[in-house]
């Protein structure tokens, strides 16, 4: 299945997407929450769908599309997981992962406007596939570590660079801005992606291609992550883990490209669909 939500931020609704065409699933009830995930939502949402095979409304295009969950406990990152990245902005290739947080207050719809920050200057971009987490994960085995995930997400981890990297300590100043953080336009359940070691991710800015690459370049992989991060945190059913960017970022060229406002991002993923970001100015 591929989950949606529409409707003014903040009281959105739920859907789904079938055929390309996005349905109102209301009627089922609740949110696609940490409560949805955590008490076999996915397969109660798959029955009500089957039984009303034919009678669902679609939503209208004039609706805005909102992250495909609710706001989620938390949105683990893991940096420099691509070792072209890595080369491109000169750091060294990680021994084991590299993990930071990003706020949760940064998440938006995935046709949401991206407000560059007060006093930015270095507001920067990245493609990434992101991990949906299905069921309460603690101390897990790489074996099994995909059954903990509910599916997938298409997310753009906008970075402010001199906050991350110039401003002392972690990284996370520089990755939980408000609007840093678009995902959607859905969730893709586990069954809809034929190969998460091999998913072509790529970013343009307006009009230019910047990011194309590909998950089967991960330096470390999509169960390895899950396992890996469940070490060290208990993850929560909805929770994301955004597994990197490729090489292509504006950090990477010389002299370094920024966003700007006007600019505008395109980025997609296969089997997670495309989504846009106008770039404006902060305004409060």
């Amino acid at each position: 299945m591929k989950l949606i939500r529409f409707g003014a931020a903040g009281k959105e609704q739920i859907g789904v997407q079938i055929d390309g065409v996005n349905y109102d699933v209301s009627a089922f009830g609740g949110d696609y929450n940490e409560s949805f995930f955590e008490n076999d939502g996915l397969e109660a949402l798959e029955e009500f769908v089957k039984a009303n095979n034919g009678k669902l409304i679609p939503v209208p295009d004039t609706e805005r599309i909102g992250a495909p969950f609710a706001r989620p406990s938390k949105i683990v990152c893991i940096g420099l997981n691509y070792k072209d990245h890595a080369e491109e902005t000169g750091a060294t290739i990680p021994a084991e992962p590299i993990i930071f947080m990003k706020s949760t207050t940064s998440l938006v719809g995935p046709y949401d406007q991206v407000m560059i920050p007060r006093d930015s200057v270095k507001t920067d971009w990245e493609v990434e596939f992101g991990i949906v987490i299905g069921k309460t994960a603690s101390y897990v085995e790489e074996a099994t570590a995909l059954d903990y995930v509910a599916g997938y997400v298409l997310h753009n981890d906008v970075s402010e660079r001199e906050y991350q990297l110039e401003r002392g300590g972690t990284w996370d100043k520089g990755k939980g801005c408000n609007t840093f953080a678009p995902m959607g336009p859905f969730l893709s359940t586990k069954d809809e992606i034929k190969d998460i070691n091999d998913v072509n991710i790529w970013l343009k800015v307006n009009g230019k291609m910047y990011q194309n690459g590909s998950t089967k370049n991960l330096i470390f992989s999509v169960p390895f992550i899950v396992s890996y991060v469940s070490q060290f945190m208990t993850l929560l059913p909805g929770d994301v883990i955004s597994t990197g960017t490729p090489a292509g970022v504006g950090l990477g060229f010389n002299p370094p490209i920024y966003l700007k406002p006007g600019d505008v991002i395109e980025l997609g993923a296969d089997g997670l669909g495309e989504s846009r970001q106008e770039v404006i100015a902060y305004s409060k």
